[in-house]
């Protein structure tokens, strides 16, 4: 941590943990293997973050396509996020950590329904970083949702067309109240969004590592955030602007 100043590390960092199904097939396992060993890159990486001070972590955990996968593994991951919500919770408490959730959570079994809002009521109050995770999530989707909320205004008279504003739209998505992410990580080495908050990462700086999720660690996440924050965010300008800003 020494090598990198705390004032300079992003206030949200969202990822794609991608490669749990590959490290399982490297290693000759099955692909819930995989994912329970995921389920520990998931806790170190928490750990870390709120170690380091960064005030929310945004995890895309289940994709809307994830449903197409086969019923054995939807179900294996059912149960391993049901299993970290409820072990987890105690930690989070304690480490004043926060959870919520984006997406389509209506979609989830019921009882992980439960488990997820009764540690998101019991970790309510903790305000020393937020862990939000991404479940049956999709941008698409998202921004569809935000479109018909948006129309719903309009035509009950709430707001006029052209009263329609990027800040009034951004308010009609599941983020709402959350700053957009200053930094996205994909692992496994793969070029794509995957559909994750298109809207909110217009100007997020992206990093990639060849990394598969499960072998994610805090030593991996350095690497990210150290490459973060020796670039420059323009947001558009030219680096004569962005440096007089500083100044």
């Amino acid at each position: 941590m020494s090598e990198i100043d705390p004032q300079k590390l992003p206030r949200h960092v969202a990822i794609i943990m991608d490669g749990n199904g590959r490290w399982a097939r490297k290693k000759s396992l099955n692909r819930i293997r995989g994912h329970m060993k995921g389920v520990d890159a998931v806790r170190e990486t928490v750990r870390t973050c709120r170690e380091l001070g960064i005030k929310i972590l945004t995890l895309y955990a289940f994709s809307v396509e994830n449903w197409k996968r086969p019923k054995e593994e939807v179900a294996a991951l059912m149960s391993l996020l049901k299993e970290y919500l409820t072990k987890e919770r105690d930690e989070m408490i304690k480490n004043n950590i926060r959870l919520s959730a984006i997406g389509r959570t209506e979609d989830l079994p019921r009882d992980v329904q439960n488990v997820l809002r009764e540690t998101m009521e019991n970790t309510r109050a903790c305000d020393g970083m937020t862990l939000n995770l991404a479940l049956s999530y999709g941008g698409r989707s998202e921004i569809l949702h935000a479109v018909h909320e948006i129309l719903r205004d309009v035509q009950e008279k709430k707001i006029r067309p052209e009263g329609i504003t990027f800040q009034r739209f951004s308010q009609r998505l599941w983020t709402r109240g959350i700053p957009d992410p200053d930094l996205l990580i994909r692992t496994s080495g793969e070029f794509r969004i995957s559909n994750f908050l298109l809207w909110q990462i217009a100007y997020t700086e992206l990093y990639v590592t060849e990394t598969l999720w499960p072998d994610f660690n805090r030593k991996e996440l350095m690497k990210a955030l150290a490459d973060y924050v020796a670039r420059e965010r323009r947001f558009g300008m030219t680096s004569e602007q962005v440096n007089g800003l500083e100044r």
